[in-house]
C-alpha cells in the first residue's frame, strides 16, 4: 500500500506540473516581467512547494527531520541533474549556450546558501541557536531576500530586450492574465495537496526497506518532490522557453534553502541541522559542485556538442552518480 500511495501522489504531481509551464509562460508574457524572473521566483516557488509541505509535515507530524533535510538537499542535487536531462533535448548546441548570463546570478546565490548549510551541518551542535532556530537559518532567510531583490534589479536592466520580445506579438492572445493566474493557482494547489502525504509514506518506506531516513529522504522523496521541476522544465524547453526552464531550476535551489529555514522554525526541538545525520553534507557539497559546473558551462558557452551531451552536462551526471554511491555507502 505504501508504494501504491507513493505512485498516486507522484502521478498527481506530474499531471499538475505539466500545466505550470504553460501558465507560467503566459504570466511572463502578460505581465512583461520576463521568463527568467518568472522562472526564478514564481515557477521556482510553486514547483518547490512539495519540498515545503513535505518538510513542514516531516518535522511536525512524522517527527522525521532527516526526511525534511534530505528532501531539500537531495532536490538541489536532482535539480542540477535535470539540466543534463534538458541538454539531451538540444541539438547540436548545448542548452547552456542558449540561456542568458543572468542565470549565473541565481546559481551563485544558490552556491552561497548551500555553503552556509554545509558549514552548519559540519559544526552541528557547536553553533548556538537563537531560541530554537539555528543561526544559519536566519542568515539564509536574509540572503534569500537579498538575492531575489538583486535578481529583480538585474531583470529590470533587460527591459529593452523585453520590449523587443513584445514586438514579436502575443502567443497567448486567447487567454487573459486572470485566467492564467487562476489556472496556475489551481494546479499549484494540486501539487501541494499530493505532497502533504509524502513524509509519512517516505518514513514508512524507510522503515520497511531498512534504507534509513537519510537515504530515502535524499533519493526517493527528493525525486518525487522534484518531479514538478522535471515536468515544468521539459515542457518549458519544448516551448522554447529556455530561460524559464533554467531559471526554475536555479530558483528552486535558492528557494529550497529558504524552505530549510522555514522547516527550522517549525522544528521546535532545536536547530534542525543539529538533529540530523551529518551524512547530509554529502548532498550539500555535491549540489555546490554541480552548480559550479553549471556556471562554468553558462560562462564558457560551447558552440556545439561533441557527444550527445555537452561536457558540462556529463560532469553533472558524474557528480550525481558519485552522490548516489556515497549516500548508499553511508546509509
Amino acid at each position: 500500500m505504501l508504494w501504491a500511495e507513493f505512485i498516486v501522489c507522484t502521478l498527481c504531481i506530474v499531471y499538475s506540473g505539466t500545466k505550470l509551464s504553460r501558465y507560467g509562460d503566459i504570466i511572463a508574457e502578460k505581465t512583461g516581467l520576463g521568463r527568467a524572473w518568472i522562472g526564478v521566483v514564481l515557477m521556482a516557488t510553486v514547483t518547490s512547494l512539495p519540498e515545503l509541505v513535505t518538510g513542514i509535515s516531516s518535522v511536525t507530524y512524522a517527527q522525521a527531520p532527516d526526511i525534511a533535510v534530505g528532501d531539500v538537499l537531495g532536490s538541489c542535487v536532482f535539480n542540477m541533474l535535470i539540466l543534463a536531462i534538458l541538454d539531451l533535448t538540444q541539438k547540436p548546441v548545448p542548452i547552456s549556450t542558449k540561456a542568458h548570463h543572468g542565470q549565473v546570478l541565481s546559481a551563485g546565490f544558490g552556491i552561497l546558501l548551500l555553503s552556509i548549510v554545509s558549514l552548519s551541518l559540519f559544526f552541528g551542535n557547536t553553533l548556538l541557536p537563537l531560541g530554537w532556530v539555528g543561526l544559519s537559518s536566519l542568515v539564509c532567510m536574509i540572503i534569500y531576500l537579498i538575492g531575489m531583490k538583486l535578481v529583480y534589479a538585474y531583470e529590470k536592466k533587460q527591459f529593452l530586450s523585453l520590449l523587443k520580445e513584445k514586438k514579436k506579438g502575443s502567443k497567448y492572445a486567447d487567454i487573459s492574465l486572470h485566467d492564467a493566474v487562476t489556472r496556475y493557482g489551481l494546479n499549484a494547489a494540486m501539487v501541494v495537496g499530493a505532497a502533504t502525504f509524502l513524509p509519512s509514506i517516505g518514513a514508512g518506506i524507510a522503515e520497511q526497506t531498512g534504507l534509513g531516513q537519510t537515504f530515502v529522504g535524499n533519493i526517493l522523496i527528493a525525486f518525487s518532490t522534484s518531479l514538478p521541476e522535471v515536468v515544468v522544465s521539459i515542457t518549458a524547453v519544448r516551448m522554447d522557453a529556455i530561460d524559464l526552464a533554467i531559471g526554475n531550476l536555479f530558483g528552486s535551489n535558492i528557494f529550497n534553502m529558504f524552505i530549510l529555514a522555514i522547516d527550522d522554525l517549525f522544528f521546535t526541538a532545536g536547530a534542525i541541522l543539529s538533529f540530523v545525520d551529518e551524512t547530509h553534507v554529502i548532498s550539500a557539497i555535491c549540489a555546490i559542485a554541480m552548480s559550479t559546473v553549471a556556471i562554468i558551462g553558462l560562462t564558457y558557452r560551447a558552440e556545439k556538442k561533441k557527444l550527445f551531451l555537452a561536457w558540462d552536462s556529463i560532469g553533472l551526471v558524474i557528480i550525481y552518480v558519485v552522490n548516489l554511491m556515497l549516500l548508499y555507502m553511508k546509509r
